[in-house]
């Protein structure tokens, strides 16, 4: 019996690292003390449901660890890092209008 061999893999099927921290603020800060807040506002998250991307350092780790009950972190490519207003364009409906169903026969 032979032995298997080892599969080539093409550049396009290596996943590519993840590189970046995708953190939305899932609760608000009322209430809570002035360090909290400040470290939401450090990281850059002035309302509830807002996203920000940070890249992975030590620094923004601290940061998150600290609010990590008011936060969602998930690790992300490069390539899913999206700037505001990116983000403000895909949540954006597209212009014009979709005729669901006519009354009408055609």
């Amino acid at each position: 019996a032979s032995s298997p061999q080892p599969s080539t893999s093409t550049p396009s099927s290596i996943p590519e690292p993840n590189t970046h921290y995708r953190i939305t603020s899932r609760r608000s800060a009322i209430s809570l003390g002035a360090r909290i807040k400040g470290t939401l506002v450090a990281l850059g998250l002035h309302r509830r449901m807002q996203t920000v991307y940070h890249r992975h350092d030590p620094e923004t780790a601290g940061k998150i660890l600290a609010v990590k009950e008011l936060v969602e972190v998930e690790n992300v490519p490069a390539s899913a890092v999206r700037t505001k207003t990116e983000q403000r364009r895909e949540r954006k409906a597209p212009r014009g209008f979709v005729v669901v169903r006519s009354k009408f026969p055609g």
